[in-house]
């Protein structure tokens, strides 16, 4: 890799760091008092439910929003300032299905920021093709886009997440709109891509979880921080609308510590 911002302060002990942030749009407050830290190496699975704010968190994460109180920083700065260190994988992407575009052409996108005269050379090639033997799409470079499956679909993104060779993944609920025939060989993928990659994942798969999880940052308008495997109480306080303020209640914020709840 050569040298640019994604190299910013390589001895900076943690990957990311999320001091005291909350965040609102006009007066709705979303999230508050979002405190943790994600070290190199982990594995971090986003959990909570709809409307907590795993979607802010993650724009947050990425320099698309500003926080209205505390600080985020990545690499030891302000997301806006190392996004090409991160790589970004959507639940799904839209596009014209009319449109002739590859799979190769989507991988690329990720060296949008190395083209030079218009063209993209010889070693951003190189990488999109190495993404793409990652994810084991090795024979589909050629492949219209729009001809492939909503699992074959997702890997690509992925691939086009590595192409611009991130430090960390952040992924939105990879597994989302793909069937279980498929959902095994992309979490293989992924599994592979842990073994030497700091790894964020919003997700409401708990075998996801189970899988590639070191711990788990539940969302919902608070952080808590869950070792895993998380205990059929703390599953249930997290979905269950019945339980969810008892969870909240019942949680303390320790951003450095693995486990945040006083679950048993």
């Amino acid at each position: 890799m050569s040298p640019n911002e994604n190299s910013a302060d390589p001895h900076q002990p943690h990957l990311v760091e999320c001091r005291g942030v909350g965040f609102a749009y006009s007066r709705t407050k979303v999230l508050e008092e979002v405190s943790f830290v994600l070290h190199r190496g982990e594995s971090l699975c986003m959990i909570g439910p709809n409307g907590g704010g795993k979607s802010t968190l993650v724009k947050l994460l990425l320099g698309l929003l500003e926080p209205t109180e505390g600080q985020v920083r990545v690499l030891g700065r302000k997301p806006s300032e190392v996004r090409t260190a991160m790589g970004y994988v959507p639940q799904a992407m839209r596009f014209d299905p009319q449109f002739p575009v590859a799979a190769i052409d989507i991988v690329l996108m990720g060296r949008l920021d190395r083209i030079r005269m218009g063209r993209f050379s010889r070693r951003c090639r190189e990488v999109a093709n190495e993404a793409l033997a990652e994810v084991g799409m090795a024979g589909f470079a050629k492949r219209p886009f729009s001809d492939l499956s909503g699992g074959e679909r997702q890997r690509v993104l992925v691939a086009r997440a590595l192409a611009c060779e991130p430090q960390f993944l952040i992924l939105d609920e990879p597994t989302a709109n793909i069937d279980l025939a498929v959902e095994a060989q992309l979490i293989e993928s992924l599994a592979r891509l842990r073994e030497r990659m700091t790894i964020l994942m919003v997700t409401h798969d708990l075998d996801l979880v189970a899988a590639l999880g070191d711990s788990v940052l539940c969302v919902n308008h608070l952080v808590h921080r869950h070792p895993l495997p998380l205990s059929g109480e703390t599953i249930q306080e997290i979905f269950s609308g019945r339980r969810r303020l008892e969870h909240d209640r019942r949680a303390h914020v320790d951003e450095d510590a693995a486990h945040a709840c006083d679950h048993d």
